[in-house]
């Protein structure tokens, strides 16, 4: 096994992180307003992870494997301690074992991924993901700047949609685990034509 590290958890439903992206957070409860706290003292790291829906522990609930460990770029701190945080997507991490602690948010011991090596879609398979992206989006009621779509490189164009699609917890966490961008892509067109063709009760919204 390579080596582990430890890492404090945010885990929240519908959440994803993705290496290089970058995700606003609001931090109102006092346990992840402790976890910032913490975080901000020490290595300014904070790991992204969902929490199983069929957990039994509600208060506790499980966690699926594979997340995504980010680092603050930006803070601001509220006046009645909340904050409002960027977080910048470092590696993926695969959860080894979660760690018993006596802080309010709870910590793993985790292994970093290896970052993916440089990849393109073949001219095709980018057609296909930006059509049925404008497909969605229509659907959706969603306004996008689609000249600035069309400038990111394959792989800010995947992991982009990926985080920010509103599917459930299980659709969004395969494509968190797709292996590579080609099979992340084909899976999100995929999911874009099922979700798409529903009237909306199918869809799941970020928490």
């Amino acid at each position: 096994m390579s080596e582990t590290t430890r890492l404090s958890i945010f885990p929240l439903p519908g959440a994803l992180l993705f290496p290089q992206l970058h995700l606003p957070l609001h931090i109102f409860e006092p346990r992840y307003r402790a976890m910032v706290s913490d975080a901000m003292a020490r290595d300014r790291r904070i790991a992204m992870i969902q929490p199983r829906p069929d957990s039994e522990d509600r208060g506790k609930p499980g966690l699926f494997e594979v997340g995504c460990v980010g680092r603050i770029a930006e803070v601001e701190a509220l006046e009645d301690g909340r904050y409002n945080l960027i977080l910048q997507g470092l590696a993926l991490f695969r959860l080894v074992r979660e760690i018993e602690v006596t802080t309010p948010f709870r910590q793993i011991e985790a292994e970093l991924l290896p970052s993916p090596p440089d990849e393109t879609l073949s001219l095709g398979a980018r057609s296909s993901l930006e059509l049925e992206a404008r497909r969605f989006a229509a659907v959706q009621g969603y306004a996008v700047d689609w000249k600035a779509v069309g400038r990111l490189d394959d792989t800010s164009l995947v992991n982009g949609i990926a985080q920010i699609a509103p599917f459930d917890v299980a659709a969004k966490q395969a494509l968190l685990e797709a292996d590579g961008i080609a099979d992340r892509a084909e899976l999100l067109v995929q999911l874009m034509q099922f979700f798409g063709r529903h009237d909306g009760e199918d869809r799941v919204t970020l928490q």
